[in-house]
């Protein structure tokens, strides 16, 4: 054999070994992980981009995957498998870089298959079953790392067989004192949801997890408190992402994965929504059902987080209008009409205008107040004898106070008031069209962390010479994608004065589509 293929099959087999042969994990794995946090990890966020190239990085994957742990102490066992979770994590995440978020990452805990000690398995499986199982002990939840701001802070430093007794009580000492991690409000208690996914680890009660809180607060916490669960707020712990504060918590105030409508979007964030409403209204003699109005209304608002509690945007909508005889189905709008089409359907964009949203108190996280001020876009909105009314010709202004309520760890109710005036000034005679101030009520169930389903009520009062008033009642579903991207599902009984004398009725079909950017 030539003296060069000798070498490089040499050089192959060598790299092989190294790469490959169990490695026995003795304190220099720790000393070079502790050098890499030190690097890597600023007020508990990473430098992912520093890492993405970074070779003693993949150095420090590759003993992870071949470490050789039969003649380990459980100390020493212990303190790799926390440094082995946290790498990994981190690995995970590097594949896909730049992200928002891991849940962008379809099975990234419990699919995407990961090497530790000789052995193929996924971050649920090591963390559940090699981690919490095997050691019991619930101050583990405190230094294993999920890639989200809401975990508890990566440390700047390795997890050490010689001191992690010291370790885990210095860190669960720390989050568990953190007012951000454990949000006391005098007789309150808003908790993180580690508590609620993993507490059999703490008691399983809520007497036992107070309990254990209390043996590491300095301020304790009554046992008569009353115990909610905070969304969990997925953004990733880069040091680079611009939702994050530079002490790695989620803004007072704010919520920046926006699972919840009441709450502000965070300083310097976007968010986009579509709602897309198809109202549709038969209507007779008081005897028979003879005819249909159908109205397809998409509103689309654009908010920019000026601050944390103040944001700043745009709203606006589109419709199409359609009169016509029963028997047809609502979606018909969507077509236009065939018979005297001037009379019977339009279409157009119809009102834009400024909003706004605040929260007032700093501490009342879900509460905001939200308010547009539209004008009409068009001329003859209101309509005439050659067309139909398809908005109204004067301006609207729209204040709206939100609130939400947790209630336990899987279910949540919603709040709404409404002070809304339409068609300012515009009236015949010479008086203010209409006011209103609607009020909604709606009561969710959480299964999972992305679906919600729900039930919704809705009354409204019209403060005009001849009262009227409408009701609702429905039902949807959301779904969460991403962090960042949301699409809703709502379908609603609808009635009023007018179809209650009239004998009429009325559906609401809904879609909602958000984006955080």
């Amino acid at each position: 054999m030539e003296t060069p293929i000798r070498l490089f099959l040499i050089f192959i087999a060598l790299f092989w070994i190294e790469n490959t042969a169990a490695q026995t994990i003795d304190q220099q794995f720790f000393d070079e992980v502790n050098t890499l946090f030190q690097n890597n990890v600023e007020n508990g966020l990473i430098t992912y981009d520093k890492l993405v190239e970074d070779h003693q990085f993949q150095a420090l994957i590759r003993k992870v995957e071949n470490a050789d742990l039969s003649n380990a102490n459980p100390e020493t066992r212990k303190a790799f498998l926390i440094n082995a979770y946290n790498l990994q994590v981190i690995n995970n995440v590097l594949d896909s870089y730049p992200l928002n978020s891991v849940q962008d990452i379809p099975g990234f805990f419990d699919k995407k298959k990961i090497k530790v000690g000789g052995e193929t398995m996924t971050l649920s499986d090591l963390e559940n079953n090699l981690i919490l199982k095997a050691f019991n002990d619930p101050r583990l939840h405190f230094v294993l790392v999920c890639a989200a701001v809401d975990c508890p802070p990566i440390t700047n430093f390795a997890y050490s067989p010689l001191s992690l007794d010291q370790q885990l009580d210095n860190q669960t000492r720390l989050a568990i004192n953190d007012q951000n991690f454990i949000k006391v409000n005098g007789s309150q208690v808003q908790l993180s949801e580690i508590f609620r996914w993993y507490a059999k680890d703490f008691g399983s009660s809520k007497k036992a997890i107070i309990d254990y809180l209390n043996e590491y607060r300095g301020e304790y916490i009554s046992e008569d408190a009353k115990v909610s669960y905070y969304q969990y707020d997925w953004t990733l712990n880069d040091v680079n992402n611009s939702t994050v504060d530079v002490t790695g918590n989620n803004p007072t105030g704010t919520n920046a994965s926006r699972y919840v409508v009441s709450s502000t979007i965070n300083n310097g964030s976007f968010e986009v929504k579509i709602f897309n409403n198809l109202y549709t209204q038969r209507t007779g003699d008081g005897t028979n059902l003879t005819d249909r109005s159908t109205f397809f209304t998409t509103s689309f608002s654009a908010l920019y987080g000026l601050s944390n509690r103040l944001n700043i945007g745009v709203v606006g909508r589109y419709r199409r209008v359609k009169n016509e005889p029963l028997p047809s189905s609502p979606f018909g709008v969507f077509s236009g009409s065939s018979n005297n089409e001037n009379q019977s359907f339009r279409q157009g964009f119809t009102a834009i205008g400024p909003q706004i949203r605040y929260a007032p108190v700093e501490k009342w996280e879900n509460f905001s107040i939200q308010s547009s001020f539209v004008f009409p876009i068009g001329n003859d909105l209101a309509g005439s004898d050659t067309q139909p009314y398809i908005d109204w010709t004067g301006p609207t202004w729209h204040t709206q106070f939100f609130n939400d309520f947790p209630i336990g760890n899987n279910f949540s109710f919603f709040t709404e008031i409404d002070f809304l005036w339409e068609d300012i000034g515009q009236s015949a005679d010479g008086h203010i069209n209409r006011i209103s101030t609607p009020a909604t009520l709606i009561f969710s169930y959480i299964p999972t962390k992305k679906i919600t389903l729900y039930g919704l009520g809705g009354f409204s009062p019209y403060w005009q010479k001849d009262f009227d008033y409408f009701i609702q009642a429905g039902i949807g579903a959301k779904y969460q994608f991403t962090p960042n991207f949301e699409l809703e599902l709502l379908f609603t009984d609808f009635t009023s004065q007018f179809l209650r004398e009239n004998g009429g009725q009325a559906n609401t079909y809904n879609v909602g589509i958000r984006f955080n950017l």
